[in-house]
């Protein structure tokens, strides 16, 4: 995947985001969004369409039949009518009957592509989208090769993809971080988790970030995309759109629905073996009051007025027995003994079920200034997979990592995505990891007992201590006289300023 903080190295998606959001005059960014991304999410199947097309006519004389909608299916690539095609959206640009007409391609995409059913925009033919502008949008996005093989291959369109959802959460501040997730993000938690094969699961999946980072993380290291199944519930209706285009233009097999998880989980039944998740920090929102006698809620009854330990205990609930969770909640849920929440979190460590914390700096996130952590479950510590870790939690503080990008946004970089995970690797014993060791001030295996004499706090920052002062071999002896000596003039200097200011002070008549 690409390297965190170097997301513009093509050019393409700074050029693409500046010329689209000029064209945007005055739209809301979160209407303008699915204006950009829907045209884009078009390009790009009309021109994977177009290379397998290609290929197909230069088969024809080995039986290939570039009209055979199932000839497309079969490679993984979607069949696009011809009203729905680039070329003939492009030759129609600088008409103004050009948003029926990509109202009518998205209606015919959907038509011949089940998957597809119910995703996408169609809205382009509204009064308020200008024609003109948006006739120049479509010219500007046909310069870009997003589909073809080797622009699959470099994921251009991918990377288009991310960057926009960025932006647009950027620009839209708190609305928009409710679907993105920044990358260098989820990939702490897919690089620490390492989910190689089984059942994936995200019940507040936002825009998919965590599926594609799962597949790329398989992908990096040379695995089978196919050895994972991907499982995820979204309860706003355009971001579960979203992530169904976001998944779709990446080949991505998933089962996501949409629907309230709290309310209507739409995967009752499912155990999976790993969980990723990033939910609403400190929903008050959740209608907890209705769900009192859940059977979710094993370690006690959540607060209606917090949504932090629901989303807990329904990742807890939703693990198989040898299965892992890694999630996103805001630094209070480390420590808050508000509303029986000290009392959660006292039953989930005494269950022996947190294997790791991490402390993240702030200002990762476009929606919220609020500091978050990772917490990682396992739900058995000794099942063969690595080392028994029974009653011992590793806790990381990783507070002082990361690099300003602009003035309120910070990046991890892969080096320290690297530190973070390879620590957790270490510790726990994966084969190959490198042996591991504490390092004061950053990362400490704490034991059961430790977690007790602390209230059931389990915030990094408790366990972890101090750094270690560098020694700079002076002896001790010899620095406290040199201290001291230096400390001895400047207080004789300053005993001579002070005489000099207060005879300054007498000549100008403001003496004692």
């Amino acid at each position: 995947m690409c390297p965190v903080g170097n997301t513009s190295a093509l050019g393409i998606e700074t050029r693409l985001w500046e010329m689209a959001d000029a064209l945007r005059n005055n739209m809301d960014a979160a209407e303008y969004k699915h204006v950009v991304l829907g045209l884009i999410f078009l390009k790009y199947i009309s021109d994977a369409f177009e290379a397998k097309r290609s290929e197909l006519e230069a088969q024809k004389s080995q039986g290939a039949d570039p009209e055979d909608p199932d000839e497309y299916r079969a490679a993984n690539i979607f069949w696009v009518p011809k009203e729905a095609r680039w070329s003939h959206l492009k030759d129609n640009a600088p008409q103004p009957t050009i948003g029926k007409l990509v109202d009518d391609a998205m209606t015919a995409i959907e038509r011949d592509n089940h998957s597809l059913k119910g995703v996408l925009p169609k809205d382009f033919a509204r009064p308020g989208l200008d024609k003109q502008r948006f006739g120049q949008l479509i010219n500007l996005v046909s310069d870009i090769g997003l589909g073809s093989p080797a622009d699959r291959a470099k994921d251009i369109l991918g990377r288009v993809y991310e960057y926009f959802l960025a932006q647009f959460a950027s620009a839209e501040g708190k609305k928009g971080g409710q679907f993105y997730t920044p990358s260098h993000v989820v990939r702490i938690l897919v690089e620490m988790l390492a989910p190689y094969r089984g059942r994936v699961y995200d019940p507040c999946c936002g825009s998919g970030g965590m599926f594609v980072s799962s597949e790329k993380f398989i992908e990096a290291h040379s695995g089978k995309i196919g050895d994972i199944s991907i499982y995820g519930q979204e309860s706003n209706y355009t971001t579960w759109r979203l992530a169904k285009m976001n998944l779709a233009i990446r080949g991505i097999d998933a089962q996501i629905a949409h629907g309230d998880t709290f309310h209507n989980d739409r995967h009752p039944d499912l155990k999976a073996d790993w969980v990723l998740a990033n939910p609403p920090f400190n929903d008050s929102d959740w209608r907890g009051e209705l769900l009192k006698e859940d059977k979710r809620w094993v370690f006690g009854i959540p607060p209606a007025s917090n949504a932090n330990f629901a989303w807990v205990q329904h990742f807890i609930y939703h693990l198989a027995p040898t299965g892992l969770a890694g999630f996103v909640l805001a630094n209070g849920s480390m420590s808050s003994n508000q509303s029986n929440e000290g009392e959660i979190r006292k039953k989930i460590v005494e269950a022996d079920l947190v294997d790791c914390m991490v402390a993240l700096p702030g200002q990762l996130f476009y929606a919220t200034q609020i500091p978050v952590c990772l917490w990682f479950l396992a739900r058995s510590k000794k099942n063969g997979r690595f080392r028994d870790r029974r009653e011992e939690t590793l806790f990381i503080d990783a507070r002082k990592m990361g690099t300003l990008v602009d003035r309120i946004h910070r990046e991890l970089t892969d080096d320290d995505v690297a530190q973070i995970a390879g620590t957790y690797h270490a510790w726990r014993g994966d084969k190959d990891a490198r042996a591991y060791s504490e390092v004061p001030g950053f990362c400490k295996a704490a034991k059961l007992n430790d977690i007790r004499k602390y209230g059931y706090v389990v915030t990094p920052s408790r366990y972890v201590g101090t750094d270690v002062a560098e020694d700079d071999g002076e002896p001790f002896e010899e620095k406290m006289a040199r201290l001291a000596t230096i400390l001895r003039e400047q207080t004789a200097d300053a005993s001579n300023i002070d005489a000099a200011i207060t005879a300054n002070l007498k000549e100008l008549g403001y003496g004692e």
